[in-house]
């Protein structure tokens, strides 16, 4: 696929390390010299070097022959004007732009081929918020992801010592658990990726990814590990776009939230839209402030501020005061090891949220959603099944006889509203979900290719 990104930022190149790994024509164009001249010297792609919006950049950079134009500058008026110049002169098939402002994202009826031609908004914002609302609706996970409109749920686990399961085979799960769909998608155990099978044991410190239905994600998180009580009082960092976007949301359920805000004119702003939560003017690292605001009481602080180092040292604060647990937005990628060292329960990237997103768009076959585990080493994808027997290597074919690249397997099937565990025997029907785990991300573009009807078919 000829793929134009515009924007050698984090996620630019992000995405451009993806795709460009995986048989794609890329080119990318930035303003900043040094970022495209570093992406030349580790990645097989294409640079030009201009603004992403002038019509004579686009063209120099081959956008009228390209499959699709995906603008992650930071700018939102870059990209959306540059959907609006490829499609006008260019007739670029498919454009993607990535858009933070709430004031635009109000307004979905915007984004039409008559008025701004964007065929794909994605809002790093949003997809946070969401992200850090599951996070908090399952206490105890690292990781949590849908599937097939909420049937299905993806989690990942540290196994612990008081976890009934651990120390016993995998197989007693459905034994512990019968009336319960669920199954073992991967390990990870010291770093290592194990395929796990019936007979595996699970050891304590094990990373487990299990993937159930979703009213029966914590009778399974409850056989790993001591099951966390549910989260109540929640404390916020940073009223910005995340920040009070989450605080919106929270507030609606259960929830008890504060919110702590520096800027004195935000603060005000964030008093008189939010309803419910308590609104706190100070600074989040303020040691008098948070143990004035009880944050010994907190079951879990949000540090979600625009600052990494704010982030980081106030969640660290947080956590010694007394915290149950913490969180960290982190954007830089050099500092996710170091907070996860440092006694920080949760390290949220919003690097990897996005290019999740990006690359749903992107994926060959009808690829629905595609999520980055482990720092992007490791990836979980639900694509649905076309074709027939005739020309599709997967319709009309047993589990047992797919040829799935090393690392790979498949966690569930959703049929209609039937959500499978998959046994050896089971056949792939047309229109299934299929939702799979790759444990080495090389071999995602040949689960791509099984799935394409009629393409590169024996």
């Amino acid at each position: 696929m000829n793929i134009v990104i515009l924007g050698a930022g984090q996620v630019g190149r992000s995405l451009a390390q993806n795709l460009a790994n995986e048989d794609n024509d890329i080119t990318i164009i930035d303003r900043d010299k040094s970022a495209l001249k570093e992406l030349r010297e580790k990645l097989d792609v294409h640079t030009r070097f201009g603004h992403a919006s002038h019509p004579d950049v686009l063209e120099q950079a081959n956008v009228n022959n390209a499959d699709m134009l995906i603008a992650v500058t930071n700018s939102d008026e870059v990209n959306m004007m540059s959907c609006q110049i490829a499609y006008s002169l260019f007739r670029t098939p498919t454009k993607i732009a990535r858009v933070r402002a709430a004031g635009y994202l109000q307004h979905q009826e915007l984004f039409i081929p008559e008025l701004i031609p964007v065929d794909v908004l994605i809002s790093p914002e949003e997809l946070i918020t969401r992200h850090i609302q599951r996070l908090i609706a399952n206490p105890g996970t690292l990781q949590v992801i849908d599937f097939a409109e909420g049937k299905v749920r993806l989690v990942s686990v540290k196994a612990y010592h008081e976890g009934p399961l651990v120390g016993h085979e995998i197989q007693q799960l459905a034994e512990h658990l019968p009336e319960v769909k669920a199954r073992v998608a991967a390990i990870f155990r010291k770093g290592k990726s194990i395929i796990p099978s019936g007979n595996t044991v699970i050891e304590a410190d094990d990373e487990i990814f299990v993937i159930a239905s979703a009213q029966h994600i914590r009778a399974v998180v409850s056989e790993l590990r001591s099951v966390d009580k549910p989260y109540k009082r929640i404390m916020i960092a940073g009223g910005g776009n995340v920040g009070s976007r989450l605080a919106n949301i929270l507030e609606e359920g259960r929830y008890q939230v504060k919110i702590i805000e520096k800027s004195p004119e935000i603060a005000n702003q964030l008093a008189e839209t939010l309803n419910k939560t308590i609104v706190l003017e100070g600074d989040a690292a303020d040691e008098t402030l948070l143990v004035e605001e009880n944050i010994s009481d907190i079951d879990i602080f949000c540090a979600l501020t625009n600052d990494d180092e704010a982030n980081i040292l106030s969640a660290m604060l947080a956590k010694r005061l007394g915290a149950r647990k913490v969180m960290a937005l982190v954007n830089k990628t050099g500092y996710i090891d170091l907070v996860e060292n440092a006694n920080v329960d949760h390290a949220v990237s919003p690097q990897q949220i996005t290019i999740g997103a990006l690359l749903a768009h992107v994926r060959g076959g009808d690829v629905v959603s595609v999520h980055s585990l482990r720092k992007g080493a490791a990836e979980v994808i639900e694509v649905i099944a076309h074709g027939d027997k005739e020309n599709s290597r997967v319709v009309g074919r047993k589990r047992v006889d797919l040829k799935l690249p090393p690392g790979a397997t498949i966690g569930a099937i959703v049929r209609n509203d039937e959500v499978i565990m998959p046994h050896q025997e089971i056949v792939i029907e047309e229109n299934d979900h299929v939702v799979l785990f790759l444990a080495d991300k090389r071999y995602v573009s040949a689960v791509e290719k099984m799935f394409q009807v009629g393409v590169g078919y024996i």
